[in-house]
């Protein structure tokens, strides 16, 4: 599947706020978005900003436009507020999920682990990133030596790392468990969601 390989601070820069792309990196001071001309950055006409924050959600959870859309679209025939469900989808992927409980340094690391088989979800093994958690499961890794020193390293690296509330997490027996479904006020990440559903509803 295709996927973005470029720099990373290079979005985070194009955005204007830090999408946790990387471990380390301070927001870039230039005024100017990337580009080869370096364009100073103008205000922004409402279609702007609503695609400026589409573009940022995309980048946050390291999607395509097809499979965003697509969440879209499951969101839009869900119960409850589409803008909240779609968060909601969004957090419950896989391996924004090991990112979150502190197993992974980044959300592109989580999606890594999965792809390769590292993690078990209620003892089976996933190998798919975009597997949606429910309440009550059970995120656990293979047993093997260099998975349980990978962990570790990435464990001391996430050293006073704040799991969310939805979340519950053993870093000794290297396990966690989706306690519920995160409520809206529980998803840290800096993106105006209805700005989304109303591009997409023209």
């Amino acid at each position: 599947m295709a996927r973005y390989t470029g720099p990373r601070c290079r979005l985070s820069r194009r955005e204007g706020v830090n999408l946790g792309l990387k471990k380390r990196w301070s927001l870039d001071k230039r005024e100017s978005i990337p580009g080869q001309h370096g364009m100073r950055r103008s205000k922004l006409s409402n279609y702007g900003l609503q695609l400026r924050e589409k573009q940022k959600a995309k980048r946050i959870y390291g999607l395509l436009e097809k499979q965003f859309r697509n969440y879209y679209l499951k969101a839009t025939g869900a119960k409850g507020v589409t803008g909240t469900v779609l968060l909601q989808m969004l957090e419950s992927r896989l391996d924004n999920v090991i990112y979150r409980m502190g197993f992974a340094i980044t959300r592109a690391q989580g999606r890594q682990m999965a792809n390769h088989g590292l993690v078990r979800v209620n003892g089976r093994k996933v190998d798919v990133p975009s597997y949606l958690v429910r309440a009550g499961d059970v995120v656990t890794f293979n047993d093997k030596e260099a998975t349980r020193k990978y962990l570790t390293k990435n464990l001391e690296l996430n050293e006073g790392w704040a799991v969310p509330s939805w979340l519950q997490v053993d870093n000794d027996k290297r396990e966690g468990k989706i306690v519920r479904i995160p409520a809206r006020d529980e998803i840290a990440v800096p993106v105006n969601e209805q700005l989304i559903i109303e591009l997409y509803s023209k």
